[in-house]
């Protein structure tokens, strides 16, 4: 086979080569995930508080990693609004917006009670079976006070409804908001000395899916949703 220039070519070759391509293709967008979350679960955990500045460069020496995934993943918390810009600075973690918490929180509780009402009448049998793990978990994590592991059970819990409501559009249309969200959960943890313990909600909220009431299990969640809300814009627009 002769390629443009009328050389041969060797489709072994070339085909090793598209192999070796998409190989190193796949592996970017995974490392870029893996530094987004790193950076995210500093600002979450309070280690860089809102007004900090970010320094691509030292972030890249702290991860061990090129400047290249870091600029991408900053790209990525800037369009969700973790980050901001600020004149002469560059990026800086952005405070709290209580309006725009308001609104996603809204679009949340619509979302979020269109895939409990679908757990309940779609999966009630096997939210019997593997529920309580997750309120077991998230316990655990009240218990320890950690910021990182709250977030953590409490994302994990509601990713298992999403899937208990075989709705394959919930996940991605929420995970547009997980971000914010994680940012948002992690500063209102870190005010209270000991976190709200918000797992008996979750525990009825699973009550509602295994007994297969979709209808309170929808009104429970959007009512579990708004009322964070409510308690998250009280903490941080307290003086």
């Amino acid at each position: 086979m002769r390629n443009v220039n009328g050389a041969k070519s060797n489709p072994l070759k070339s085909d090793q080569n598209n192999r070796c391509l998409v190989k190193i293709l796949s592996v970017q967008p995974n490392l870029v995930e893996q530094v987004h979350e790193a950076i995210l679960l500093e600002i979450s955990s309070g280690k860089l508080a809102p007004g900090s500045r970010i320094i691509q460069e030292q972030i890249a020496s702290e991860l061990g990693v090129s400047r290249q995934p870091v600029q991408q993943a900053l790209l990525l918390l800037r369009n969700q609004g973790v980050l901001s810009d600020a004149p002469g600075r560059g990026l800086i973690v952005a405070p709290l917006d209580p309006d725009h918490i308001r609104h996603m929180y809204d679009v949340r509780a619509v979302i979020e009670g269109l895939a409990f009402r679908k757990a309940a009448l779609n999966n009630a049998e096997l939210a019997k079976r593997d529920g309580p793990a997750f309120i077991t978990k998230g316990r655990q994590a009240a218990q320890t006070g950690s910021v990182s592991e709250l977030i953590a059970a409490d994302m994990a819990f509601h990713h298992f409804v999403y899937s208990l409501s075989e709705n394959l559009l919930v996940a991605p249309a929420m995970d547009t908001h997980w971000t914010y969200t994680q940012r948002v959960m992690g500063e209102v943890l870190m005010m209270d000395e000991k976190p709200r313990d918000i797992w008996e909600q979750h525990e009825a909220l699973l009550q509602f899916i295994i007994t297969g009431d979709g209808e309170a299990a929808e009104a429970y969640a959007r009512e579990h949703i708004l009322a964070a809300a409510d308690f998250i814009i009280a903490r941080i627009s307290a003086p």
